[in-house]
């Protein structure tokens, strides 16, 4: 796709107002006149360069302006793009994610990252309520909405209960098939402890924002019809995707 560049007038130098402030508005000025749609990529940093006659800092300090405030997002590798709607994710005794997903009329997808045997550290272990040390089942989910990554998850599995997990998710992406071919076919959330920090390398590189952007996180514990752990999670969410609900 050929990017085009909005018609604007020329800054207002030695007006008082800073350049880069000047930039945003004026891109903003594009997004609410409709202009540019959501989800549409826009020019990138050089197109904008020459658009402005400025130089590339003053370009990059207006775009980290108005992610900062939601309106655009940036994609590592890929550039910027308009901010589409947020996403609603309730957490309740019953949280799916297909099902909350195509509720809201979008496509669901999940793609494993890594499934590996680890040593369980002391947070999982006192989640799952078996003793530190033990060989759990890790894995590392990313969640897509519409093509989109919003949620990189980190599942771990007592085993041997859950041995059959780790097939079962390679040949499909999902937990609740996962836990039913091992014998599990419905499981509720026990408990869910959210709190928000800056993502991680990975994190950011998975969920493809940029590293100044915060994340969501929940620390989830999911259990038995007879109130077994099955499944402790940590799950990090893209903030300016996602907006958790709470469900009583």
């Amino acid at each position: 796709m050929v990017e085009t560049l909005m018609t604007n007038p020329a800054l207002a130098r030695g007006s008082g107002v800073a350049l880069w402030r000047q930039i945003a508005l004026a891109l903003e000025a594009d997004i609410s006149a409709g202009k540019r749609q959501p989800g549409e990529r826009l020019p990138t940093e050089a197109m904008l360069t020459e658009r402005f006659a400025v130089n590339r800092h003053t370009v990059r300090r207006a775009l980290e302006e108005l992610e900062a405030h939601g309106i655009i997002r940036v994609e590592q590798g890929r550039g910027a793009f308009v901010a589409e709607d947020v996403l609603d994710y309730p957490l309740g005794p019953r949280t799916r994610f297909s099902e909350i997903i195509r509720r809201q009329n979008r496509e669901a997808a999940g793609r494993i990252l890594q499934i590996a045997e680890i040593p369980v550290e002391a947070q999982v272990a006192a989640g799952l309520r078996i003793r530190r040390g033990k060989i759990v089942l890790r894995v590392a989910r990313l969640c897509l909405a519409n093509g989109r990554p919003v949620a990189l998850g980190l599942h771990h599995f007592p085993l041997p209960r859950f041995a059959a997990a780790a097939q079962s998710l390679a040949q499909q992406a999902s937990i609740t098939v996962a836990l039913a071919a091992c014998g599990v076919p419905d499981y509720r959330r026990h408990s869910t402890r959210i709190t928000a920090r800056l993502p991680s390398p990975e994190e950011a590189k998975h969920l493809m924002q940029s590293r100044s952007r915060p994340v969501i996180v929940a620390e989830a514990l999911n259990t038995d019809p007879e109130g077994t752990p099955v499944d402790w999670t940590l799950v990090s969410y893209a903030a300016a995707r996602v907006q958790l609900v709470m469900e009583s």
